[in-house]
């Protein structure tokens, strides 16, 4: 029974493999049948060694970006970014070995097509197995049979996550605790933590948690040694969880273990060159194709409006708390309450322009200049005012969080509801909430994400920018 439940789950693995060539062959002969013969000679000529190398550099690709889809938890942006991160070093291979084989020279028209209908329909396919498999796990299928030692908090929060959602892929037999009380408050009590050897050897169990307290350590490295020698997996969930409730992440230091509170992409060198190139090249165009353009139209109008300015500079926090001189074109008439307090709805300090380019994110452009000089991202955590800064980081415990990167022309948070004044503490701790998500979660994926709904709420319109 054991062995057929691993086996069926190395099975759903290669069933997604033999999925993934098969969307893969299909969509090279659909866009094969599609193209001139003038593109596809050459192919034509060599058909079988090229597809023999279409699937030789599929196997290839997935050494490196392996199948994650049949693990309990997977969310879909992360599935759409590995599905892109697949499909581009598969193409990578694909075209390195085409190369070699010498081709055709029009062969760069037919991959480029074949490129990116691959990552559309590739990355549809896969979203649409895991949705598929979810099903199939709510039905009681391909279920891991697991076993929980321990019933404190800790033990029930577990039960309840793996109980609640059957799509993860558990089926929860019972609890092992050595307080016999619980006897009738369990859902499922199968004894004393002495009595879990037996139950192992008796019955199919396909992984055990252990949720004892660090105090416990003889019997857990005891029970972990017995589970090594059954070929059962064995986790164990940290004592302080109950108090740190966040996916925490391990790094070594040669065989010492670190456990660091959050994940940060962003603390990787090549993520941090890939979101600088897309800075430099994205404030650039926009530097040059809409800039000037907006800066004559609407520095003519806001001169002509009110007197002052056009662009208004404010100190601003930025990363790592370092200031800088932020950019926009000036909404307000001049006054002295700029660098202490928000723009509020019907604000008499703002012109009937202002309000107008405050509603269309326009006051925004000049912070391009920003970007270019490499203070601030085209997406991050919107910068806060010296003002605001001083006092939300003596009152939100995370606030100073969200300068772990760079602040952003738009952001997570911003996208997500809380864009404007921030009238209450609690609205101030649901952007640093977002923001720090942000931090925890960012891909390149994420920020195009980011970049879309922003452009289309700057046409719709938006109830909080004022």
């Amino acid at each position: 029974m054991e062995l057929n439940t691993k086996r069926g789950n190395l099975f759903i693995q290669w069933l997604i493999g033999m999925g993934d060539l098969m969307v893969l062959n299909l969509l090279f002969f659909a866009v094969y049948c599609e193209f001139n013969a003038y593109y596809t000679t050459m192919i034509t000529r060599n058909l079988k060694e090229v597809l023999l190398l279409l699937n030789f550099c599929y196997f290839a690709a997935l050494y490196f970006v392996p199948v994650r889809l049949h693990m309990s938890v997977v969310f879909i942006d992360k599935i759409v970014q590995r599905s892109v991160s697949l499909v581009t070093f598969f193409f990578f291979l694909f075209a390195t070995c085409l190369i070699f084989l010498s081709i055709g020279d029009v062969l760069g028209t037919f991959l480029l097509v074949y490129y990116f209908t691959t990552l559309v329909f590739f990355s549809f396919w896969r979203v649409l197995v895991r949705i598929l498999l979810k099903i199939y796990r709510r039905k009681g299928h391909d279920l891991k049979r697991v076993i929980i030692i321990g019933a404190g908090k800790n033990g029930m929060e577990l039960y309840r996550v793996m109980n609640n959602e059957l799509a993860y892929g558990f089926t929860v037999m019972g609890f092992f605790d050595d307080n016999t009380d619980l006897r009738e408050a369990l859902p499922n009590y199968l004894g004393n933590t002495d009595e879990v050897y037996d139950y192992v050897s008796g019955h199919a169990i396909d992984e055990i948690y252990c949720t004892l307290p660090g105090t416990q350590d003889e019997k857990i490295l005891k029970l972990l040694n017995f589970a090594e020698k059954r070929m059962v997996r064995f986790y164990i969930v940290p004592e302080f969880y109950r108090n740190v409730k966040k996916s925490l992440v391990i790094e070594m230091i040669e065989s010492i273990p670190l456990l660091s509170i959050r994940r940060e992409p962003l603390q990787a060198t090549s993520n941090r060159a890939i979101k600088r190139v897309f800075d430099i090249v994205f404030s650039f165009f926009v530097l040059v194709a809409v800039y000037p353009f907006l800066y004559i139209i609407l520095g003519v109008l806001i001169k002509i409006t009110s007197p002052g300015p056009i662009l208004f500079k404010q100190k601003r926090t930025g990363l790592y708390g370092e200031e800088f001189e932020c950019y926009k074109f000036r909404t307000m008439r001049v006054n002295s309450e700029a660098d202490t307090a928000q723009a509020a709805r019907n604000d008499p300090r703002k012109t009937r322009l202002g309000d107008f380019l405050r509603k269309t994110n326009l006051d925004e452009f000049p912070q391009f200049l920003n970007v270019f000089a490499g203070n601030m991202s085209v997406v991050g955590p919107r910068p806060h005012m010296l003002k605001h800064t001083e006092e939300y980081s003596a009152l939100i415990d995370k606030y100073m969080v969200r300068h772990l990167v760079k602040p952003g022309i738009t952001g997570w948070a911003q996208v997500t509801g809380y864009r404007g004044e921030t009238k209450t503490l609690e609205q101030m701790e649901g952007r640093v909430k977002r923001d720090v998500w942000y931090i925890e979660n960012w891909s390149f994926l994420l920020d195009l994400k980011i970049i879309i709904v922003t452009i289309f709420n700057m046409f719709k319109g938006e109830r909080n920018a004022y």
